[in-house]
Order: C-alpha cells, then structure tokens, then sequence
C-alpha cells in the first residue's frame, strides 16, 4: 500500500540549498561562524540567555546531564547512585544518558490525555532522595510546569527539559524547554525544523554554559572564555590552551553546515509551527469526543508534533486493527514514541525503579500510535482520520 499520509516531510525550498551552496564555497566544514550564528539566533527565539548546538538532540541530552556531573555549584551537581524521576513514556536517549552517569532512575506513570507526567503520580514520587526530575515534553505538548514547579517547592531538586520533540511550543507564553536549568531541543530531518541531524541546549545558567561547550568538543578550554567557570581563567597562549583538555568530554560538534541550515530554517519556524497547530485545531473539532479513540490534549500552547491515537478502554477494537485501517488508507503509522520504555529489554542494564503502577503508559503501549502532522494544511488526512 502507497504511503499517502507520511510520518515526515522535507521543510527545506531553495534558501537551504543556497546556504549548503554558500558553506561549500567558503570551504569551512567543520563548526565555525555559521553554528555560532544559529546559536546567537536560536537562543533569541527561545529567550534564553545561550544555547549551544550539537551534532543530535540525544547528544543534547547527554552534554546536559554530563554537565551536571561536573557542576561546581552544590546546587546542581549530580553524583553516581542520586535519583532522578522521569516518565515511564519518552524516547531512548532520554534515559541512556542518566543511566550512563550512574543516576538511579524512578519511572512514573503518565497522563493518558497529555502524554505528559501524572502530576499526582510525580507528586507520590518525589521523596528526599530527588535531586533531578527530567520533564519530557511529549509530542510537541508542554508540562504543566506551575505544577512542576510547586511540586519541587524550596527542596534541592534539579529540573531538566527534554524538548526534543516540543520545540516551538509555549506554556504561559514561554517558551518550552527553558524552564529548567537546561533544556534540549532536535532539529533532526523529522522534528519541526531540520538541519539534517543536530540539536541544542538552551541554558540562563553561565557555569552549565561554560561545560557544555568544553564538553562538546573534548573537554578542552580551546572554545571557552577567557575567563570561565571551568578554569577560572585561560593563559594567553594559544598553543598551550588549544590542547588543553581539563574536563572528559566528547566530541559531538555540528557540522557548519547544519547552523547555516538552522539559520533559514529558523526564520520559517514560527509560520510551521502556527501550520502544525492550523491542522490541530482541525483534528481536535472532528476527534475531540471520538467514542473509540483518545486524542492528545493540549497544555498550553503545544507545536503538535505528530497525532497520537490511543484506543477508549473498554473499547472492542485492537491495535492491530486500527495499524491495517490506517496503513490501507495510506497512512505512515508508528508507535508513540518509544511506548512505555520501563517495559523495554534494556532497562536490565539500569539502576532503576517502578513508581507506583504504570497502568497509563501501559495501556498506550498496547493501544496507542500515531500519525503526522506537518507545516502545510492536510485537510484530507484529518478527514481520512474523523472517517475511522
């Protein structure tokens, strides 16, 4: 059966090809001025006060979690065996990352209409033990972070985003992925804009700045300040600070290429995502009260990234079945996300623990997919899925 409804679609017209055109003549490759623009700019967007690009939105969440690992500042600094609570339904390199630092990780359950934290279940979950909670902002829709953040209340707990697949959306006007200390946005080929593969982290906080970007490529001062949080200050030659490595990093710098694509394609990303939320509210006026299926439900201002569809309990329908309708009617159809990951093989590999019982992200698991959504109009696949 033809794919009519795909998952993805190429945002990219001729100003992307003309700046691939531009790098190529310029003969830099390697990250240069054109990340660092796209670095100054996105960070403008989003209203922070830096963001530092790399080479995936995993990578994203590595370098986060890393920097953490090297704070100096008591307040953020994370140590092998801490406990850190995340939902039971996100992507891999969400948890890969705390479970290669030595973190103990607390799944909790999700909310079956936002795909977000339970926040009753989180609330149970928080104990004196907490020193990270990582919110995943799940298919372009914004946590509810006034409720997050009264959670947390007064106690030493860190908050990190993962925004890798929100970004663009706004909870109170503010844009997601900058209400923790840190957050991680993709711009791979799938996600609201693209750079080919690539991601950022966003920050307010200058120490978690200074790491990042000594992390992100090696470890070494080469690309910090001279005066920085890492080694106070940088001697004056440069032989000597090019190969100085005082931190164990990774190298997971973009290619230049990648920022002179995210600087075109950020111009066009308020007018995609406005698109994406177009078909949204379109989806939501013909399945909002649909008797077999639940769609997503919105908190805030959410950049809908694709359309979930999880089968009503109690509804004699199986996943199997909506899959073949959906796949004969020329639909691209995948899983949502990584379903519920407390579920996958390779937890055995973890420090890790079951809050409370995961019967939400247990029921998407075996009953929920989804579908995409893009930054033109699809009038006929909204209609295609009210049908149904």
């Amino acid at each position: 059966m033809s794919i009519r409804y795909p998952l993805a679609t190429t945002t990219w017209d001729q100003a992307e090809y003309d700046a691939l055109q531009r790098v190529i003549a310029s003969g830099m490759f390697t990250m240069g001025p054109q990340v660092l623009k796209f670095e100054k700019d996105f960070a403008a967007y989003v209203g922070a006060r830096y963001a530092v690009m790399v080479n995936s939105g995993s990578s994203a969440n590595l370098l986060m979690v890393g920097a953490l690992a090297y704070a100096k500042n008591s307040r953020y600094a994370i140590k092998p065996g801490d406990e850190v609570i995340v939902p039971a339904v996100s992507w891999a390199t969400t948890y890969y990352p705390l479970h290669q630092y030595g973190l103990k990780l607390k799944f909790v359950d999700i909310d079956l209409d936002t795909l977000n934290f339970d926040l009753e279940a989180l609330a149970q979950a928080v104990t004196d033990k907490t020193r990270l909670i990582m919110a995943v902002n799940l298919l372009g829709n914004p946590n509810d972070f006034d409720a997050i953040k009264a959670i947390i209340g007064d106690r030493e707990i860190t908050l990190l985003e993962d925004n890798c697949e929100s970004l663009g959306a706004k909870f109170h006007g503010k844009q997601a992925g900058t209400f923790g200390l840190m957050g991680s946005y993709s711009t791979f080929f799938s996600h609201h804009m693209s750079t080919m593969e690539g991601g950022l982290i966003s920050t307010d906080d200058e120490e978690m700045y200074h790491l990042l970007l000594s992390m992100r490529a090696h470890g070494w001062t080469r690309n910090l300040p001279k005066l920085n949080h890492i080694v106070g200050e940088k001697g004056d030659d440069p032989f000597k600070e090019s190969f100085r490595f005082v931190l164990p990093g990774y190298n997971v710098r973009p290619l230049e290429m990648s920022g002179a694509l995210g600087i075109e394609q950020l111009k066009k990303l308020p007018g995609m995502v406005a698109a994406r939320r177009e078909n949204a509210a379109k989806l939501q006026r013909g399945l909002a009260d649909h008797p077999k299926v639940l769609i997503q439900k919105e908190i805030g201002e959410s950049s809908w990234f694709g359309f979930s569809l999880i089968i009503r309990r109690g509804v004699n329908m199986s996943r199997e079945q909506l899959v073949s309708d959906l796949v004969e009617r020329g639909f691209e159809v995948r899983p949502i996300v990584a379903g519920n990951f407390a579920r996958n093989e390779v937890v055995k590999y973890f420090d890790f623990e079951i809050a409370g019982e995961l019967s939400n992200a247990d029921h998407l698991d075996q009953n929920g997919i989804f579908v995409g959504n893009h930054h033109y109009a699809i009038d006929e696949a909204i209609n295609e899925l009210k049908s149904i």
